[in-house]
């Protein structure tokens, strides 16, 4: 190793990017993780970019890959880097969050200088970037200005605004999208069946509504059902019973005490998912797909063999009877009230709170 290499090394404990073994003590993250740009799924508008900018040569040598957690970034630009033919040894990992001071990068603009060891290139990524101090970001500044040209960067955060637009400037920029609930469906099933279990299809839809548009998060929550599940086929009571989300019979009770406008009983219901210890802001979140799937049972009849396939037998039937009342009080304005209130839970001192006002006003009770 160089000896630039190994001061950056020791002062900024440096992360080379190497392959991990699949071993069953491997977290699903890793295992599955993308190899090839075939495999991130959600990001053809970045993937297709970067790999016609490779078969044409032109490529720039710094990048920002911008997006919430578990969307892929730090997996596209190691997959970025092995399509350039850069080896492990010419690939750093710098968690910038851990070494965010002007000295770790003076570290880092001492070690650029050396030649890769055995590729044509040397790919730094910078996880956490937005992390950096104003004086960190002044140092990487002039390397990022006048780079060396063995060497590529990719900034890797989850919150662009905090990166300077100076910086912005002198790199291209990619941001990636959340992927959608059908994508991470696919995904946790597909895993499931890798490893031996049935995920039915209403399994599938809970823990991709759970995982909040992560990937990470969505092989989190099945590894943790996996390591407790009591068979191969992991139905949604078992989801339910693991990730501590509310049970679908809950939601099914609020729904229809809506529907027959009994709002004692509807705020009762509320009232068993506050004190089970649910999340408001995940029991709100799974009120509104069951609003959502009605409205759309209501306009759109196509979408009930997929709606069907989402929900188990007994949730599905509530679904469909409330549909079927024109004059149910589940509708779009109701719809929208709840999405008001559930983007309240998040900061209400009682998360239960905006729920119960909007059960109320939907009900049109406001007096006792």
């Amino acid at each position: 190793m160089y000896w630039e290499e190994f001061k950056l090394g020791v002062k900024m404990g440096l992360l080379y990017c190497t392959a991990m073994s699949k071993t069953t003590n491997e977290t699903l993250y890793r295992k599955y993780r993308p190899e090839s740009f075939e495999d991130v799924l959600g990001q053809e508008h970045i993937t297709k970019v970067l790999e016609a900018s490779i078969k044409n040569k032109k490529f720039a040598h710094a990048y920002v890959f911008a997006g919430s957690r578990g969307t892929g970034k730090t997996s596209t630009a190691r997959i970025f880097g092995r399509e350039l033919k850069i080896s492990s040894n010419d690939t750093y990992e710098i968690d910038a969050a851990s070494n965010r001071g002007i000295d770790e990068i003076r570290a880092l603009r001492e070690a650029v200088n050396s030649l890769p060891f055995e590729s044509p290139y040397k790919l730094y990524i910078l996880d956490e970037a937005h992390m950096l101090t104003k004086d960190a970001w002044n140092a990487l500044l002039k390397t990022l200005e006048e780079p060396p040209a063995h060497v590529l960067f990719v900034l890797a955060t989850t919150e662009m605004e905090k990166i300077p637009e100076t910086i912005l400037s002198r790199c291209q920029t990619f941001v990636f999208k959340k992927p959608s609930r059908i994508i991470l469906k696919k995904v946790v099933t597909d895993i499931a069946q890798k490893e031996g279990y049935t995920l039915p299809g209403a399994s599938a839809e809970l823990i991709s509504t759970l995982a909040e548009g992560s990937f990470r998060d969505a092989e989190g929550v099945l590894q943790k059902i996996i390591g407790s599940s009591k068979d191969k086929t992991i139905d949604p009571e078992e989801v339910e019973l693991i990730t501590g989300a509310p049970k679908g019979v809950i939601l099914s009770e609020l729904l229809l005490s809506l529907e027959e406008k009994d709002v004692a009983r509807a705020l009762e219901a509320t009232g068993k998912a506050s004190e089970g210890g649910i999340d408001m802001k995940t029991f709100a979140k799974l009120l509104l797909e069951r609003m959502r799937a009605i409205m759309l049972l209501r306009f759109s009849p196509k979408m009930q063999k997929v709606l069907e396939e989402e929900y188990t037998e007994a949730d599905f039937e509530v679904l469909e009877k409330i549909s079927k009342n024109p004059k149910s009080l589940i509708n779009s304005t109701s719809l929208l009230a709840f999405i008001e209130a559930a983007e309240m839970t998040a900061y209400a001192s009682i998360p239960s709170l905006p729920l119960e006002v909007a059960i109320v006003r939907l009900v049109g009770e406001d007096k006792p």
